[in-house]
């Protein structure tokens, strides 16, 4: 008989003990975070944040603007202009696409995300592929900064370009030897200063130098 008595106060304990547990939360509750992830997971990816700026974008428009830099027959300054601008424009697009994206993962994820995948892998590579061409076209010029042209009989050292734009250049591609690219041109500013009072005089054929 003690012993059953003691099981029937034991059964009781547990009871009240469970009914306390489960009165004071210890039943898990879903966080906001859980909440809101499972209130989204089926929002489509048209109506996520940050979509309707992605739609704007695209880098697939940029064979005008690469035409006219590569275009030999125009100034050099110029030509140094257009790829600037356009290594910017394709910068700006590709971080705006990988900051929308960090964002908002299911950009990246959600079913009908892929155009914005896509389309930001192409500003990617376009980036990529315009910065090659843009680096040794601006290698080139400070290899070669000046060229020769007859004044007055006289064969005189000018500029190939405006050094200026050949500096902004070589500040927006951010190479390694920067400080040294900058310091060549710097050179080449001295070398047309000087280049007046030691030209010689008589006829030449306009060349680089």
């Amino acid at each position: 008989m003690f012993e059953v008595r003691m099981l029937r106060r034991l059964s009781a304990s547990t009871a009240a003990t469970l009914l306390f547990l489960s009165a004071t939360g210890c039943v898990k509750e879903i966080s906001s975070d859980e909440r809101l992830d499972r209130e989204t997971q089926n929002m489509a990816v048209k109506d996520t944040p940050g979509v309707a700026e992605l739609q704007k974008l695209t880098c697939d428009d940029t064979n005008d603007a690469l035409v006219k830099a590569r275009n030999v027959n125009r100034p050099e300054t110029d030509r140094l202009v257009d790829y600037i601008e356009l290594y910017a424009s394709l910068r700006k697009r590709t971080a705006t696409f990988e900051e929308a994206m960090n964002r908002n993962p299911d950009l990246s994820y959600r079913e009908g995300s892929q155009q914005f995948v896509n389309a930001k892998d192409t500003c990617i590579q376009q980036t990529a592929d315009i910065r090659i061409e843009f680096e040794t076209y601006v290698r080139e010029l400070v290899e070669v900064p000046t060229v020769q042209e007859i004044k007055g009989g006289n064969a005189v050292t000018i500029a190939r370009l405006d050094f200026g734009t050949l500096r902004q250049a070589i500040e927006a591609l951010e190479p390694d030897d920067k400080d040294s690219l900058l310091g060549r041109v710097a050179n080449a500013e001295k070398k047309i200063s000087a280049a007046p009072a030691e030209e010689p005089s008589g006829g030449g054929r306009k060349g680089r130098k």
